[in-house]
This record gives C-alpha cells, sequence and structure tokens, in this order.
C-alpha cells in the first residue's frame, strides 16, 4: 500500500499544544486537512491620524469617560456637528 501524502492532524485540548506541535512541524503536510478559511475583508474603510496637543488630549479623554464613550466617538461626533453649522 503506497503511503499517504498527507498526514492526519492529531486532536489537542489546548491552543498551546497546537502551536507547540506546529512549531516543530511543516504545515505544509497538513493543510489538505485543515478547513478552508472564508471572511471578508473591508479595504473601504480607512483610519486617519491627526497629532493632538497632549493636554487636549486628556481634556477629551476625560469628557469622553463623563459622558461614557470613547474620544474618538466624542471626536468624530464634536466634529461632524461642526462641520454641519458651517454648511
Amino acid at each position: 500500500m503506497a503511503k499517504a501524502k498527507y498526514k492526519i492532524t492529531p486532536q489537542y485540548r489546548s491552543l498551546d499544544e497546537l502551536v507547540e506541535f506546529f512549531d516543530s512541524r511543516d504545515m505544509g503536510d497538513y493543510v489538505k486537512d485543515m478547513p478552508e478559511a472564508k471572511f471578508k475583508v473591508d479595504i473601504k474603510r480607512r483610519t486617519h491620524l491627526f497629532a493632538l496637543d497632549a493636554e487636549l488630549a486628556g481634556k477629551l479623554t476625560e469628557i469622553a469617560k463623563s459622558k461614557q464613550t470613547s474620544a474618538e466617538s466624542l471626536i468624530n461626533t464634536w466634529l461632524k456637528e461642526k462641520i454641519q453649522q458651517k454648511v
């Protein structure tokens, strides 16, 4: 009987055991046994970074915490409101 081209991947009780297994082996020997990965990537959304004065950033963070929101959400809300006033 011919030797199987691909090996069977053993079962593991933890992620650490799985990582240890593949750290010492070639994943290519097991690729046929692995399920196909399906996922979507949204590359349309972009993050823009802007430098803020440290004191201003601190005050924004305090206000955001008091409103139970993130500083990012607070800044975006305020900027949208400001832009709408100018339109």
